[in-house]
């Protein structure tokens, strides 16, 4: 049984950073990957970057690279995004997930969703 707990999240003011971490317990092998996303209209969640457990480069939104980067710590179990230059429509609630499968960028390719954490960035 696999658990994701993310936190971090808050209220910051345009231009600042946040550092979410998603904290993982159960089974997570080399072969999973752990993403964050967050709503998109439509149902649907918008992925803004993933990185295998067994490392190897990580894979980002073309609307988040150089502002938000993804890392882990395999001895903490734990995935981070550092989240940079925040705009306010980066205000959102932010989920990780867990997919089987390695290079995980579509949300129907994960299995397993934390309950997010919420990000608010004022003007």
């Amino acid at each position: 049984h696999v658990q994701l707990v993310e936190s971090g999240g808050g209220l910051v003011q345009a231009g600042g950073s946040l550092r979410l971490s998603c904290a993982t317990s159960g089974r997570v092998f080399s072969g999973h990957s752990i993403g964050w996303f967050r709503p998109a209209p439509g149902n649907e969640r918008e992925f803004l970057a993933s990185v295998n457990w067994s490392g190897g480069t990580p894979y980002y939104a073309d609307s988040v690279k150089g502002r938000f980067t993804i890392s882990r710590e395999n001895d903490k179990n734990t995935v981070y995004l550092q989240m940079n230059s925040l705009k306010p429509e980066d205000t959102a609630i932010y989920y990780c997930g867990l997919s089987p499968f390695q290079r995980a960028v579509l949300g129907t390719q994960y299995a397993y969703w934390g309950q997010g954490t919420q990000v608010t960035v004022s003007s």
